[in-house]
């Protein structure tokens, strides 16, 4: 099994860092920090209180006055590059929040973004004051570099990952789509992504205001046209129907539905937990105009207590002629994950096609066969 994440920052890691402070700043007591970071309540830190516990330290290590303490971290901060070092923008958020710091700590946070990232810190900044976070992240939209104008675009999630939520742009999302006008025809792929995945956490609160943004969008330029479609990719895999018709999805006509014929199977009919299944589907599409189609196939998970969730997997998107007749096969794994524990029971699993559901078949999965390795 590979080690977890956090396992980044063990002894090694930080002596290393320790060593280039002390090189830049002779007082730093590499051992002592060390220690005072893995303490005997170190094992059971998470990966972000881990990062957290050494941005503490170092205040407690480094000079008193913030400037001098940045001041260090910037003489350095050429060489610490990467995801292990979101400890150095870390800092600005624990020790910057000071008036007196404010634009002390902006011009950190967009030097240490450009080297690692930037995207957590800002966010006590946009907590304490989203006017005027906003103003410089606008400004930080139009930077000449890209990580600084992803910062803009990241930072203002409302939904990011690991993030602190950011509740009032889950109630008013307008500052942050000011942001994304901005960059909606990024030249950067990096910038674009962050904008699709901004669309993406707007739409889970305002899908209507996503959509209306997605059509004044649409056909600007390439590189919009990709951010919108990734941007309303929840929609589609929930088939919304205005994002369905939007990308030109086809849907029913009247008593026809778009699938005429539909058959899906699993084999074995019981499966251990951590083992695997094959789906096999066949498709009719009607007759008639070639059809945009987008084939999936949803599994009704069985959660603790007995509830189900259902999780959608892609097996096809494409245009299609009229009367086609589609087939496949797909192998699916009922391996535990970090983000989703199997229980044993029942299964439904559905083929979905444009959203609607054309057939299932019912797979159990058993705990008591499982067969580790």
């Amino acid at each position: 099994m590979p080690e977890p994440l956090k396992a980044i920052y063990n002894e090694q890691f930080l002596r290393q860092f320790g060593e280039k402070v002390r090189a830049v700043y002779g007082e730093f007591d590499v051992d002592k920090f060390i220690t005072a970071v893995i303490d005997k309540s170190w094992g059971e830190l998470a990966l972000k209180a881990r990062m957290r516990r050494i941005s503490e330290m170092l205040g407690s290590y480094l000079p008193s006055c913030y400037q001098e303490a940045l001041d260090i971290l910037f003489a350095i901060d050429e060489t610490c590059l990467g995801f292990p070092y979101l400890f150095f923008p870390d800092f600005v958020a624990v020790y910057g929040q000071s008036e007196k710091d404010w634009e002390l700590s902006m011009r950190a946070l967009e030097r240490f973004t450009v080297r690692s990232s930037a995207e957590f810190a800002v966010r006590p900044f946009l907590l304490r004051n989203p006017e005027r976070m906003m103003g410089r992240m606008e400004v930080w939209a139009q930077h000449s570099n890209g990580h600084v104008r992803r910062l803009a675009s990241e930072g203002c999630r409302p939904r990011l990952p690991w993030g602190e939520a950011l509740i009032m742009f889950k109630r008013d999302p307008a500052p942050v789509l000011r942001i994304l006008e901005i960059l909606k025809a990024d030249a950067s792929i990096y910038v674009r992504k962050s904008v699709a995945n901004n669309l993406n956490d707007i739409a889970k609160d305002h899908p209507d205001l996503v959509l209306s943004t997605a059509r004044r969008w649409k056909g600007l330029h390439p590189y919009t046209d990709w951010i919108v479609r990734q941007g309303c990719r929840s929609l589609i895999r929930k088939a919304h129907p205005g994002a369905m018709l939007l990308f030109g999805y086809a849907q029913a006509k009247g008593d026809m539905p778009l699938a005429t014929h539909a058959i899906l199977s699993v084999e074995p009919p019981v499966v251990p937990i951590g083992g695997s299944c094959e789906l096999q589907y066949e498709l009719s599409i009607r007759e008639g105009e070639p059809v945009h189609i987008r084939i999936e196939y949803g599994v009704d998970f069985v959660k603790a207590g007995g509830r189900l969730s259902r999780k959608s997997f892609l097996l096809s998107d494409k245009i299609v002629s009229g009367g086609a007749q589609l087939s496949g096969i797909r192998t699916h794994r009922w391996s535990d994950l970090t983000t989703r524990r199997h229980y044993p029971g029942e299964h439904r699993i559905v083929l979905l096609v444009n959203g609607s559901e054309a057939a299932y078949a019912v797979i159990r999965l058993d705990e008591n066969i499982y067969k580790g390795g």
